[in-house]
């Protein structure tokens, strides 16, 4: 192995992770959720309504919104007031599919979950915190319905959790930080559920090409920290 992680991980081991629970006070489910020096306020919010496209339905709707906020990088983060940029447009667009993909939105109800997530310190990885802490903040909205009588049953059927894996000079490295991030010839991000299913997939070869073989380092390295995640996701939501 050539490349030496700055933090002295092993290339398939994840930054410390943590979920504090309840970090706000008025959202129906938040969750401060912190892979390394990468922190990212997670929040759901639950309107008794549905976009027009839903009305009468029955069914439910979940989106996501995602912002970096201007004190989470080295130089000032302008606001997005008028105009998202693709990039945030793209990763929230995202997180609203990953997290969609775990939910009967039928047995939701006709009510709108929203999850905000805002980047309070950015130091790789902010989508996939996003996602893996939106998941958390979504199951503890969840539980607040039932246990107000406004759901029987749990609409959520399975985990779900994402994890960024590069490679660097040829090697497989699990949840790259900043300086990793930069220094990758591929990086991909990998939305899994807790059964390892495949939801999503971004793979970008920023200078050289990569083949089908490091392909599946990179997913076999995917699965070793999603597995992680879920078992830490259902441990902070009691359900381990």
């Amino acid at each position: 192995m050539s490349w030496k992680r700055p933090d002295g991980r092993q290339p398939n081991q994840l930054r410390p992770v943590n979920f504090e629970l309840n970090f706000t006070r008025f959202s129906a489910g938040s969750v401060l959720a912190q892979f390394g020096d990468t922190k990212v306020l997670c929040t759901a919010s639950i309107e008794e309504n549905v976009p027009r496209f839903l009305f009468g339905s029955g069914q439910g709707w979940l989106t996501a919104e995602y912002r970096m906020l201007p004190g989470s990088t080295q130089e000032r983060q302008r606001r997005e007031l008028l105009k998202l940029s693709g990039r945030t447009q793209e990763i929230q667009r995202l997180i609203g599919r990953s997290l969609r993909s775990c939910i009967d939105l039928k047995q939701l109800g006709e009510r709108t979950i929203t999850i905000d997530c805002d980047v309070l310190q950015a130091d790789g990885g902010t989508r996939t915190t996003s996602i893996t802490g939106g998941y958390v903040a979504l199951g503890l909205a969840v539980n607040k319905l039932i246990k107000k009588g406004e759901l029987t049953a749990s609409p959520l059927q399975f985990p779900v959790a994402a994890i960024s894996v590069g490679l660097i000079e040829g090697e497989a490295f699990l949840d790259l930080n900043y300086p990793e991030d930069f220094k990758a010839d591929v990086d991909c991000n990998v939305v899994m559920t807790e059964k390892l299913d495949l939801i999503e997939v971004q793979g970008t070869a920023e200078e050289n090409s990569f083949t089908r073989s490091q392909l599946n380092d990179i997913l076999d390295l995917a699965e070793i920290g999603i597995k992680e995640l879920v078992f830490l996701q259902k441990k902070a939501l009691n359900l381990s």
